[in-house]
């Protein structure tokens, strides 16, 4: 067995040496989102995407989406396909991936498996990193006889492997037969003693940390997947991918990373490890376990599990895709400036890793609307209500379109149009019983009987001519314009606030406002009636 293996080294150390002394700093900008499908993606997971998209399109690189999947027992079906259309609906698709094409792929990692063996063979060979035969249950014990001794923290490192059931202690007779019974075994990276390890992080500066602090790591098990880990590395290599950006989680592990990278004798691509997203009152990480129960979204999109319980997204919220994204850029970054509001194209400008927060950001619900309320006044009446229709609105567009110039200033989504706008659909049913009670005089009514009569005789019916009249009967009545504007609304809208009353007047008609201000001064004169009893 071990003599073979070392014909097949040979073969395998030619082939990895064709990576070797790849000079990264003259390379095109590669950069890639390298999700695993355990499930939605968080928005913490878009974030990191948007920022690698802004990067690549800054330095007119390329952005990549890599699916690492090495990790089968916690493989979520239809995540894959979540991430995808996640991805689309923000407007960051990569242009290369799994169904994207490239030619790097596949961009599945459980797709390339039969890749990594050799990689982590030979490290072996090169006395890198060895093979471990210890037991799950051999492990057990040594953790519990540490922790028994006053050592809860106990590792696999350059101390303890030495009493442990592997290739470095174990005769090479026995490693041999081992490994031709098919015994379990894993390969682990050996890691020197007391060596520090040092990288500059494009957010952080350097990064010092001593090998007596690291463990042996796991890279590659014996049902023939790699760890996340070897893959990461050799998918990143591969792939020339230049600079990795992704979340401060992998940080602790970025020092044994750069030790892989050492040891196949390659060129490590630049770091950088964004900042952690925190919720709203800044304890902690935002969660996917806070989603809804903070009263807010944390997916991009909605998200059924498997046994049927929904988590809601920004999509089907209503919210629209650039105000998401416009949100998710400055959670961590700032463009040095006031600025707040970005196009995409203005982001990918303006995006500079060295603007990037080390300090976690804290996630503003309310500011999220307030991006909202923004995108949605800066639409189209005709494109809001050609959204509308599309999702179910029975009305032509044209009629819909003018009921979306008069509401959009007072909505944050689009639905409020149909549920703060309902009297401009139909004639109101309910009024405002405590505005009517608090402001409705007994001289009230008698001051909308009249305007009645000369609204029904304003021959052209547009704002202006409504407004005029109303002035003219105002400066004859001698009262003020609170006296009869807001009863007037009251009457024809149910509500006491919204619009201008005489652009509302003027959509709805002659005819409609006469038979709101009849029907109005009946429901109000009743409920008044019902108050005094």
């Amino acid at each position: 067995m071990i003599s073979s293996m070392k014909n097949v080294d040979k073969n395998i150390e030619f082939d990895v040496s064709l990576h070797k002394n790849q000079a990264m700093s003259e390379k095109a900008v590669r950069v890639r989102f390298a999700p695993s499908p355990t499930g939605p993606l968080h928005m913490g997971g878009v974030r990191t995407a948007l920022y690698n998209y802004l990067f690549a399109k800054k330095h007119n690189g390329t952005f990549l989406i890599r699916i690492e999947d090495t990790d089968q027992t916690r493989f979520v079906p239809g995540a894959q396909e979540y991430i995808m259309d996640a991805l689309n609906w923000c407007g960051i698709m990569p242009t290369e991936g799994p169904g994207l094409g490239g030619d790097f792929g596949p961009y599945v990692q459980s797709e390339r498996k039969e890749m990594y063996r050799p990689y982590a063979e030979t490290l072996v060979s090169e006395d890198k990193a060895y093979y471990a035969f210890d037991s799950a249950e051999e492990l057990v014990t040594m953790r519990d006889q540490a922790k028994a001794m006053g050592m809860p923290n106990w590792q696999y490192n350059s101390v303890t492997r030495t009493s442990m059931r592997n290739s470095l202690n174990l005769p090479q007779t026995e490693v041999a037969k081992l490994l031709e019974e098919g015994h379990p075994y894993v390969i682990r990276m050996k890691m020197p003693r007391n060596r520090d390890i040092r990288f500059h992080d494009l957010i952080r500066g350097w990064v010092v940390v001593n090998t007596n602090n690291l463990d042996d790591k796991v890279l590659f098990k014996s049902d023939g997947m790699p760890t996340y880990h070897l893959a990461n590395i050799v998918d990143d290599h591969t792939m020339n991918i230049s600079h990795v950006i992704r979340g401060e989680e992998w940080l602790p592990s970025a020092p044994l990373h750069v030790m892989l990278y050492e040891a196949f004798g390659w060129d490590c691509p630049e770091f950088a490890h964004l900042p952690l997203l925190l919720r709203p009152d800044g304890n902690g990480k935002l969660s996917k376990r806070d989603g809804d129960r903070l009263g807010f979204p944390v997916f991009p999109t909605n998200w059924t599990t498997a046994e049927g319980e929904l988590y809601s997204g920004y999509r089907e919220k209503g919210y629209l895709p650039d105000a998401f994204i416009n949100m998710l850029a400055l959670l961590g970054w700032n463009p040095g400036t006031t600025q707040e509001i970005f196009s995409l194209e203005e982001l990918c400008e303006a995006f500079s890793l060295e603007r990037v927060s080390k300090a976690g950001a804290k996630f503003d619900a309310e500011k999220t609307k307030w991006f909202q309320q923004h995108y949605l006044r800066s639409q189209s009446n005709e494109a809001i209500a050609t959204q509308l229709i599309s999702e179910g609105v029975d009305m032509p567009l044209d009629r819909l379109t003018e009921i979306c110039g008069l509401m959009k200033e007072r909505a944050t989504f689009a639905q409020d149009i149909l549920t703060e706008g309902a009297y401009l659909f139909n004639r109101p049913t309910e009024f405002d019983k405590e505005t009517i009670l608090k402001k409705w005089k007994d001289e009230t009514t008698s001051y909308i009987q009249e305007w009645s009569a000369i609204v029904g005789d304003i021959s052209t019916f547009t704002a202006e001519e409504i407004e005029k009249a109303f002035k003219s009967f105002l400066e004859a009545k001698q009262v003020g314009i609170g006296a009869v504007l807001l009863p007037y609304r009251l009457c024809v809208t149910g509500v006491g606030a919204g619009p201008g009353m005489f652009d509302i007047s003027a959509f709805l008609g002659k005819d409609e406002v006469l038979a709101r201000l009849a029907s109005g001064l009946t429901a109000i004169q009743n409920l008044r009636d019902e108050a005094s009893h």
